[in-house]
Formats: C-alpha cells, structure tokens, sequence
C-alpha cells in the first residue's frame, strides 16, 4: 500500500477515535497548537530542545553585581538576537535550496564578499551610500547564480559547485580589500546594524521581516510548493510541469541573495567590510535548518522552524561565549550538533515509514 494511502487510511482512523472522544478545551487548544506545528513543519522536540538549552545555560551562567544571571539580562538577550540574525538569515537561504534536495556550502564566503563590494563602493570609490546596499545585496545574488547556472546547466554536482565557490568568493573578497578591513561607512548604512528605534535593534526588525516573507513564499505560493515537491521527487515534479532548471536557478539565486543580506546586516553592524567575514557561518545555517525541522534531503522544510533552530544555535554560542568556553571546543559543539540534528531526522523519518 502507498505510503500516502496510508496517511490517509491512519488520518481516518485517527478522526474517528477523536470523534469518540469527548474533548475538553485544553485537549482542542493542544490539538490546534499540533496542528499549527505540523503545518509549520516546527518540531515540538526543537521547541523543547530551546526550552532546555535556555534553562541549563542560565543555570550555569555566571552572576552580575546584583546577583542576576548575566544570560538571563536584557542585553544579554538583546546579544543573542543580534548574533542570530546574521546567520538567520543565511539560514533562510540554505532551507530553500535543502528543501529542493540541494546544498550551498558557500554561504559564508559570499557573506564575506558581499561585506567588502558594498563597503568598497561606498567608502573606497566614495559612491553614494545606497551602493552599499545595491553592491551587498547584487554581489550576492550573482554568486548565488553563478552556482545556479554551473548546478543546472552544467550539471555539475551542487557541492562541488559551492565548495568551489566558497574559495573562489573568498579569494576575491580578499583581492578586493587587499586583504584588510574597510572602515568607515556613511550613517545610512550604520542604521542598518546599529540603530535602536524603539529600544529595539534595526537587525531584529529586519530579520523578522525576511522569515515572515521566506515563510509566506515557501508555505502559501506555487513558488514554494514547486521547491518541496522538486525535493520530494524530481521526475514527479518535471512531470507535473516544474521548470526543474529554473526553479533550481532561482533557489541559488536567493540563497545567495540572503548571504548579501546578512553579509550588508554584519558590515553595518562592525561599521566595517571584513573579508574574512563569515567564516564557517555555512555551518551555522544549515544545522539551523536542519534542527529546524528542514529535511537534509529534500521535500520538507520551514523557515520559521529555521528560526527556532538559529535560536538554538545563537544561545548555545552565547552561553558558551558567557562560561568562558574556547573557541575550538565551541566548533566541536557545533560540529556535534550537527550530526546529531542529521541522524535524528534519519531516525525520525525511518521511523514514519515504518508506520
């Protein structure tokens, strides 16, 4: 029997317990909040996996003046969300090409070639303060196609294309900064890091922003519909009339589109073009959207599980950060959790299939 045939013989079987069921008003609101979940594709065990990680790390945070874990403190907090919101929204990116069963491992370093283009416009050619923005977001989107057209045209494996990529944009972020800093961006572009209009921080407006409209496309639009079907089963998709090629083209496109973003977000943050921005923050988006509930390969995936995941991820740095953890026990953390987060997910579709 099919496996959605029995989805939907056990959808039926279950309706008709529920129905015999006298349900309460807290058994119909946990039911909603499942079905929310479900929907959203957020996992119940990535919320409880936050929940748990927020609680161990303030316990083990150490303690202001007043006696206040220092984790618990509102700018502490306020830390957490800036951190997040650079590689939240490389994040965003890598789950609509992993939703498509594809992979960009070069995310960082068009992060960092998209910090020097915009900064080198503005503050080395001395162009208006816009180009930071039009140079950011442009060099990003053109790396982003470029592993696009080699992915579908050439039809070269996609990580090979990006692992590629990730030398090639650093090279040239190097080449174009000379191997330094660009300091010293015009106000415009610092608003973007650095203001606080209504005590909140411009990046955390900006971040909630781009989920909202990732998460709209790639739940409510033909758009985002055709990705996850082109994930679930390529030939299927090609023969409902997908544009295999194209869809992929643009997939890349906007995840590099998104490592321009968080590549502009963190320039204006450090008031400062970094060419060695970003590294291995590739790592950091795609266990975001792996623990996020996205599928490693293909045909599932949830931006704002991906925010909860990036959220994971931000505190688990930051509560290291705060326990005084070196850096390189820090990779190895992550290094493990992404492995986890992988096998997990394995064990939790076998699982399904299973049943």
């Amino acid at each position: 029997m099919s496996p959605v045939l029995n989805q939907c013989l056990n959808t039926s079987s279950d309706a008709t317990v529920r129905a015999s069921v006298p349900a309460g008003p807290d058994t119909l609101r946990a039911r909603s909040m499942l079905k929310f979940l479900e929907r959203t594709h957020i996992r119940v065990e990535s919320l409880a996996v936050l929940a748990g990680l927020v609680v161990i790390m303030a316990l083990f945070s150490p303690t202001t003046g007043s006696g206040v874990r220092v984790f618990l403190t509102a700018n502490n907090f306020f830390n957490i969300i800036l951190a997040t919101a650079t590689f939240g929204i490389l994040a965003i990116g890598a789950t609509f090409v992993i939703s498509a069963a594809g992979i960009d491992l070069s995310l960082g370093s068009v992060l960092g070639l998209a910090s020097v283009t915009g900064a080198a416009l503005v503050v080395t050619l001395e162009w208006p303060w816009y180009f930071a923005i039009v140079g950011a977001l442009g060099a990003g989107a053109a790396a982003g196609a470029v592993n696009g057209f080699i992915v579908t045209r050439g039809r070269v494996p996609a990580f090979i294309v990006t692992l590629g990529m990730l030398g090639i944009a650093r090279g040239l972020a190097l080449i174009i900064s000379s191997g330094r800093g660009i300091y010293g961006l015009p106000d415009e572009v610092l608003f973007l890091g650095q203001a606080r209009p209504w005590g909140v921080p411009t990046p955390v407006f900006i971040l909630a922003a781009v989920a909202l409209v990732s998460h709209y496309i790639l739940a409510h639009t033909p758009f985002g519909h055709h990705t996850l079907a082109l994930g679930d089963n390529e030939s299927a998709a090609r023969a409902t009339g997908v544009n295999v090629r194209r869809q992929r083209m643009l997939l890349y496109t906007i995840s590099g589109l998104m490592a321009g973003f968080a590549g502009l977000i963190f320039t204006a943050r450090v008031n400062t073009g970094d060419p060695t921005a970003g590294l291995n923050y590739e790592l950091l988006a795609i266990t975001a959207a792996i623990i996020g509930g996205t599928n490693l390969f293909g045909g599932r995936g949830s931006i704002l599980g991906t925010m909860i995941g990036a959220l994971i991820m931000g505190v688990l740095q930051n509560g290291l950060n705060l326990m005084a953890v070196q850096a390189y026990y820090q990779q190895m953390a992550i290094g493990a959790v992404l492995i986890a987060a992988v096998w997990l997910d394995q064990v939790r579709s076998r699982g399904r299939q299973s049943h």
